[in-house]
């Protein structure tokens, strides 16, 4: 005979382990000894920033154009800005992290946003890196035929692309160094920055809510 203890037990271990697993998945503060994000290098007029650049809460982004959880979690920083940004509070701000040893193609996907924000400026890059996320993944063969249907036209886009500056690299390995001296692992390596506050890290691809309880904490201070 079962005992009348055992569902009520059963109900309790599942609370349990869910609230433990919802606590585990939730981005934190990073601790000692978990890297540095005060090493995130200041926002700046130099930075590709998607909102108002003088915003209270900042969410830095290091990524992959290659990284499918990047495409995922770009599409959700969005909705965040396009949503919690409306005011004016709440800004993306996006660097190149390529993941080089994983795909063979990121480094020159990042030279080819790098151009089109060149050639044609924030907008532009904005749009051209939503085309790299949505066509994962691109040869780069197809990036004049992007930079065309995101209302690049011309040949400096080309001419960006084909020379590979290093002004350009040198962008890119400067972002990238930024997030390995704070320890990033993987794409995306994110953080949330709020004047006078630690910066909150999230590593990986998380769901809306989630963003969305951290910026509306982050706004709440």
């Amino acid at each position: 005979m079962k005992s009348s203890f055992s569902v009520p037990i059963a109900i309790v271990l599942g609370g349990v382990i869910v609230a433990i697993a919802v606590y585990v998945s939730m981005p934190k503060v990073a601790p000692a000894g978990a890297g540095n994000p005060s090493l995130v290098r200041p926002v700046s007029a130099s930075d590709h920033i998607l909102g108002n650049p003088a915003a209270r809460v900042m969410i830095v982004e290091y990524a992959d154009f290659d990284c499918e959880f990047c495409a995922s979690f770009n599409e959700t920083l969005q909705q965040v800005i396009a949503n919690e940004g409306a005011s004016g509070d709440v800004a993306l701000v996006f660097r190149e992290f390529p993941l080089t040893d994983a795909h063979s193609n990121a480094l020159k996907h990042a030279r080819a946003a790098e151009c089109a924000a060149q050639v044609g400026g924030n907008d532009a890059f904005w749009k051209f890196a939503d085309a790299l996320f949505a066509n994962q993944p691109i040869d780069p063969s197809r990036y004049g035929a992007l930079a065309k249907d995101v209302g690049i036209a011309g040949d400096a886009f080309a001419t960006c692309v084909a020379a590979a500056s290093s002004a350009l690299d040198a962008r890119i390995t400067a972002d990238r160094q930024n997030a390995l001296d704070m320890k990033a692992q993987d794409a995306p390596f994110s953080l949330i920055l709020t004047t006078g506050k630690p910066p909150v890290v999230l590593e990986g691809d998380y769901p809306y809510d989630v963003v969305k309880q951290l910026v509306d904490a982050a706004l709440a201070q």
